[in-house]
């Protein structure tokens, strides 16, 4: 299979949406467990269009930790990416402030299955993500949201590091990363 699912698994503690990869397999969260086997195939999109880019369409760099140049994450938007761990995709986002860059899981802490991203880029307002569906407002450098009805809960973080002008996934949970987007030639 090359195409991808979009799962949000809701335990009674957490609640997690996801992309999975191929045939068969299982995603978990505290006391929730998705178990599928799928035959057939698709036509190599996911969800939203995107689909997950080949070996040889890696052609930025070798390495799959690499997620973009510096220049192109933005600082008044978000870069949107998905890193990967076996055949489970987690979508994040990416915020450039100066030289450095922070990235959270694209998803609301209010409701998981709302992305703060959904393809065009968060909203950033006076120095703070904005949820487009319920107004939380999240501070950039840690991720607490200061208002909104999460008020006081936290973006999951993702590591990355910026090295020699580009951006590189650190975070130990994932694989590979690669953007949705693809610059212009």
């Amino acid at each position: 299979m090359t195409d991808s699912v979009r799962v949000t698994l809701e335990g009674s503690d957490e609640s997690t949406s996801v992309r999975v990869y191929g045939d068969e397999g299982d995603v978990s969260t505290d006391d929730a467990t998705f178990r599928f086997s799928i035959d057939g195939g698709g036509d190599g999109t996911a969800d939203d269009g995107a689909s997950a880019p080949s070996v040889d369409e890696r052609t930025e760099c070798d390495n799959p930790r690499y997620v973009a140049p510096l220049a192109d994450v933005p600082s008044d938007g978000t870069l949107r990416c998905e890193a990967r761990s076996g055949n489970r995709g987690t979508e994040l986002i990416l915020r450039r402030v100066g030289d450095d860059v922070s990235a959270w899981r694209n998803s609301c802490p209010h409701k998981p299955e709302v992305r703060l991203d959904p393809g065009s880029g968060a909203i950033v307002h006076d120095e703070q993500l904005v949820c487009h569906k319920h107004g939380a407002r999240f501070e950039c450098g840690d991720g607490i949201c200061t208002a909104g009805p999460c008020r006081g809960d936290a973006l999951d973080a993702i590591a990355v590091t910026v090295r020699d002008g580009s951006v590189y996934l650190t975070d130990e949970r994932f694989e590979s990363c690669h953007r949705f987007d693809e610059p212009s030639a």
